[in-house]
């Protein structure tokens, strides 16, 4: 068995807990997933539902993190976190660096955006299959919205911070960053 490491406990977090919430999300209206998630005691979990749950949360993973970067990240360069434009000319050198803050930075960066659509995808999901609109969810919504907050905040936060240290290892004048000015001179 594999064991849990920083490189793979990276994909884990971004890639496979959101995908496993949408897939969720898809369980109320097919039967099909209802039965990968389930478990009885009479329908005790199989080696084939395992890998049906952890392939199909995986690609349910990618396809959130696509809808995360065709939507939430064009929102977080809008509204205050500008797209570096970085230059990697001394990229051979840094290269262990840059793989450790992708790992430590980005990888949260994409759990957070990740579950906020994934959780936005479920509770969607969750109120149609009950036919129960926004307004009647009641207590839900309360939980629903602080999430989405909680998981929003997060988001801007390892962002900000993965760009930050990125401009930091790659050498590239950080007072520049998040004055609205562009990220292109090297030190």
């Amino acid at each position: 068995m594999v064991e849990v490491s920083t490189k793979n406990f990276g994909i884990l977090i971004a890639y496979l807990l959101p995908g496993f919430v949408t897939l969720w999300g898809i369980s109320f209206f097919s039967e099909t997933v209802r039965s990968w998630l389930g478990a009885s005691t009479l329908n005790a979990p199989t080696v084939g539902g395992f890998l049906y749950v952890t392939l199909g949360s995986v690609a349910a993973g990618l396809v959130i993190s696509i809808i995360r970067w065709a939507m939430v990240d064009g929102i977080h360069h809008e509204t205050g976190i500008p797209e570096p434009v970085w230059k990697f000319t001394q990229f051979e050198q840094k290269m262990a660096a840059f793989e450790g803050l992708v790992e430590n930075h980005y990888r949260y960066y994409q759990f957070n955006a990740n579950m906020l659509v994934a959780l936005a995808f479920t509770y969607t999901a969750w109120l149609m299959s009950r036919g129960v609109g926004f307004y009647r969810a009641g207590w839900m919504n309360l939980v629903f919205i602080a999430l989405e907050i909680v998981f929003w905040i997060g988001s801007r936060d390892t962002l900000r911070k993965y760009y930050q240290r990125t401009a930091d290892v790659l050498g590239i004048d950080q007072t520049r960053i998040f004055s609205g000015r562009g990220i292109e001179k090297e030190r």
